[in-house]
């Protein structure tokens, strides 16, 4: 997800973006340890949007 796709969202869907980013990258990881990822890549991307996602949350809730 980009920054600019995460700005136009609201509160509410941002927690449930950071819930379902969250789920994916506990998938992630456990596909991971159990075979190995054809990009393992996806990791860090996950990591990076839930990064950018709570940013964003933090920024709100300090406005």
């Amino acid at each position: 997800m980009k920054q600019s796709e995460i700005k136009e969202l609201s509160v509410s869907d941002l927690k449930d973006a950071l819930l379902n980013s969250q789920a994916k990258l506990k998938e992630l990881k456990l596909t991971h340890q159990l075979s190995p990822l054809d990009n393992p890549s996806e990791i860090n991307k996950m990591r990076k949007t839930i990064a950018r996602i709570n940013t964003e949350i933090s920024k709100r809730e300090l406005e």
